[in-house]
């Protein structure tokens, strides 16, 4: 099981103490956009990760010098926090080690065509070395949350039931029918597939090449059933089959397997969705708790040039966007460092290398172009892994 902490996407990076200056004559901090506890963020790593913000633009997006300074202030906040979850392993002695990383590399370009991968390197414009980068912080979150967060959570059965009674619907599978479809280009040679079946009523017939026609068997949830599809199926009894219908790519006949009914998930069968909710909370709680420990002992430097400017009257500005300052004082001597509230739902997808591979709610086949012509829904069968076909092409 995969759980992602949300990491806190906005970090208010408000400083009482000294700033990388933004242009610096020391050549150490020529490419720096801050340090953490004296570890440099690269501002190409920042553009890496601010390019996939806007991968799917183009380039025809123009955002504000307000805004960019906003998106820039979130990436970094991210960046922050990767990198203390990442020196947090080293001072355990369970870093990320080059190994992990070159393994997890080679299982992302296992999913590619021979030279795929490095083909796409090149055409997407990709920095190949801050997509690692950003791999080897996937990594040690990942690491984090199941060598050091997870041992420290436990759930107790009161918990579950508890959690099981007071959200019942989460638990609810709604109706559903299990069909085949039948197409073909033409009328005979769909009705000569449904005659097989009618003589036997054994779904192996269908599932047997036959000539002129293809056939699919899938699970489909009522409430996403086209029309066309609804009327077939509302009167059709279990094991019977529809009349031939013409489509705009031939003729379909649907076979009805089974209806099944809406019920809700007994305690038992439940539980492993239950646990894994509990447990996301909990990683959660437990995460943020670690993250303000560590922010109060933080150095925590950073530009200036992603701060908020002053006023011209000498009186400081106000946040940047997505700069709130929520922390208590910080004691004497420690630089200010404020988190935002958790805004995870607003991060945009793809800004780390998944692992993953894709999956998708349903059962099934994927449907064709054709079934989404017919409104078949397009849920209706498996057609992602932790949202990004195969693994996605590493992003810029």
């Amino acid at each position: 099981m995969r759980i992602d902490l949300k990491l806190l996407p906005v970090l208010a990076l408000l400083l009482a103490g000294a700033l990388l200056a933004a242009c610096s004559d020391e050549a150490d901090d020529m490419g720096v956009v801050a340090r953490v506890n004296g570890h440099p963020i690269a501002l190409s790593q920042l553009e890496f990760q601010h390019d996939l913000l806007h991968m799917d633009s183009g380039g025809s997006f123009v955002p504000s010098v307000e805004a960019l300074r906003g998106e820039y202030g979130r990436i970094l906040g991210d960046l922050v926090v990767l990198e203390l979850v990442s020196q947090d392993l080293e001072e355990r002695g369970i870093p990320v080690t080059d190994e992990e990383v070159k393994a997890a590399e080679d299982k992302v370009r296992a999913d590619y065509p021979e030279g795929a991968f490095d083909q796409v390197i090149i055409e997407e414009y990709i920095d190949l070395a801050s997509w690692r980068q950003q791999l080897r912080y996937t990594l040690a979150k990942e690491k984090f949350n199941q060598q050091v967060l997870r041992p420290r959570i436990q759930i107790d059965y009161r918990e579950a039931e508890k959690y099981y009674e007071e959200h019942l619907d989460d638990f609810r599978v709604p109706a559903s029918v299990h069909v085949v479809t039948v197409r073909g280009l033409r009328h005979d040679d769909v009705e000569r597939a449904l005659k097989l079946y009618r003589a036997s009523h054994d779904p192996k017939v269908l599932r047997t090449d036959l000539d002129g026609v293809t056939t699919r068997e899938m699970t489909v949830p009522r409430a996403n059933l086209s029309a066309t599809w609804h009327d077939a199926l509302q009167e059709l009894p279990p094991g019977e089959a529809s009349p031939v219908m013409e489509v705009s790519s031939g003729f379909e006949a649907l076979v009805l397997l089974d209806s099944i009914p809406s019920k809700v998930l007994d305690p038992s069968t439940a539980y492993p969705q239950v646990e894994e909710r509990l447990l996301e909370q909990k990683l959660q709680v437990a995460f943020d708790e670690w993250l303000k420990q560590k922010l109060a002992k933080a150095d925590i430097q950073i530009s200036e040039r992603l701060l908020p400017k002053a006023h011209p009257d000498g009186e400081a500005a106000g946040p940047a966007p997505g700069i709130v300052p929520s922390l208590p004082p910080v004691q004497e001597g420690q630089q200010e460092v404020v988190p935002p509230p958790d805004v995870a739902e607003d991060k945009p997808e793809g800004l780390e290398p998944d692992l993953q591979q894709p999956r998708v709610e349903g059962d099934g086949v994927p449907l064709s172009d054709e079934d989404e012509e017919e409104g078949a829904p397009a849920d209706a069968a498996p057609g992602d892994a932790s949202g990004a076909g195969a693994n996605p092409a590493p992003a810029r």
